[in-house]
């Protein structure tokens, strides 16, 4: 069903071969510690894939959706944390590359490929699923003034460039939100703290202040009130990628689970043998195996072009996998018993990180609310 080309095939090995001699070994550190890895982001830009989906004029290697959703899949098997780096960075950078000008394409995308990062700032105390809540607000036109918070801002206070959704017209609700490009160190920008959270803990998540926030005309992104157009283009990506994050969190956990059930032995012989544990696994494949094809599916959509379906494949893809690597990494626990649940094997990790993954980007059941809406036109 899937077939890449020689040039992709190499593109996926080395993202392979990153994710298994580099990521990994820093896996549980990362987590420990709850830091940032900037050796990871640094090995990312130097092999290409920090921003794989950027054009070739601006840095990138022009990567495709399916290709990109393969690619956050192979690091994620062994840090999500880290595949969630990549995931920050393009919907960052896909506000911009939608929907900026020329000269703002030029001005800040050929940065993010070479390491700059990049955030995407929606998401207020009050506007979490129900994002036209937002009550960021600009005045002006030559010279914004911003004003708002933000929170759970993926990469916001390490974050080179930052697009902001904000209302220039609160009156046209949905039709009065634009998005501009901020800078780091922007004159009425300040940064709140970091949140501690469950689960991925090597990714910064940032509370952003903007008070009187200074931002010239030409860093808005589009025409006055075409934001909503842009949001939601980049949420339904956002949603493909949080997807592919779960299907290899689900991936990777499936092989420790394995790799664990061959050689403990209870009663005499492997627990790979208990029928009991191989129905567990072959229910773990099987589910993991049917969010990766729906997943790649919504993928190949966007590819083609085809905009009618990208709501709801992607929306579908992103519950789907989400709710099974939740059940995936909960059985791998299970399978490992009381070693499952020690920090001495990643499990337990990756357990944590799922739970994520069925909120960020919407929450599953907005997720249902969103196809039950595409199926009937409401």
């Amino acid at each position: 069903m899937i077939a890449l080309d020689a040039e992709q095939n190499m593109i996926l090995a080395t993202a392979a071969r990153i994710a298994r001699e580099v990521v990994k070994p820093r896996a549980a550190e990362i987590d420990e510690k709850q830091e940032f890895p900037w050796d990871i982001v640094g090995v990312f830009a130097e092999n290409g894939i920090l921003t794989p989906l950027l054009p070739e004029e601006y840095g990138g290697i022009g990567a495709s959706y399916l290709l990109f959703a393969m690619i956050i899949e192979e690091i994620a098997k062994v840090c999500a944390s880290s595949a969630l780096i990549l995931i920050a960075q393009a919907d960052g950078m896909l506000p911009i590359l939608y929907g900026g000008s020329r000269e703002l394409k030029q001005k800040y995308l050929p940065g993010l490929a070479k390491g700059k990062l990049a955030a995407f700032a929606a998401t207020e105390p009050g506007a979490g699923s129900d994002i036209l809540s937002m009550r960021t607000r600009t005045n002006g036109r030559d010279v914004y003034k911003i004003s708002g918070q933000k929170c759970f801002i993926t990469n916001g206070s390490v974050a080179d460039v930052i697009s902001l959704y904000a209302y220039t017209d609160p009156d046209k609700g949905a039709r009065g939100i634009t998005p501009f490009v901020v800078e780091k160190g922007a004159q009425g920008l300040s940064y709140g703290r970091n949140e501690n959270k469950m689960g991925m803990r090597g990714s910064i998540n940032s509370e952003l202040f903007l008070e009187d926030l200074v931002v010239p005309a030409e860093n808005r992104i589009g025409r006055e009130g075409d934001g909503i157009g842009n949001l939601m283009s980049t949420l339904n990506t956002c949603r493909l990628f949080a997807a592919a994050q779960a299907v290899g969190l689900a991936q990777g956990a499936i092989d420790e689970a394995v790799a664990y059930a061959k050689q403990r032995v209870q009663f005499g012989q492997p627990i790979a043998k208990l029928q009991s544990i191989q129905f567990m696994i072959a229910d773990m494949a099987a589910g993991t195996e049917a969010a990766r094809l729906l997943t790649y599916q919504a993928a190949r959509y966007i590819d083609e072009g085809k905009h009618h379906l990208v709501p709801k494949f992607c929306a579908m893809a992103k519950f789907i996998a989400s709710d099974t690597a939740m059940r995936v990494t909960t059985d791998a626990v299970q399978v490992m018993g009381g070693y499952g649940y020690m920090k001495d094997f990643p499990v337990e990790r990756m357990m944590r990180d799922a739970k994520l993954i069925q909120i960020y980007t919407g929450t599953n059941q907005i997720m249902r609310l969103v196809v039950g809406r595409e199926i009937f036109k409401v």
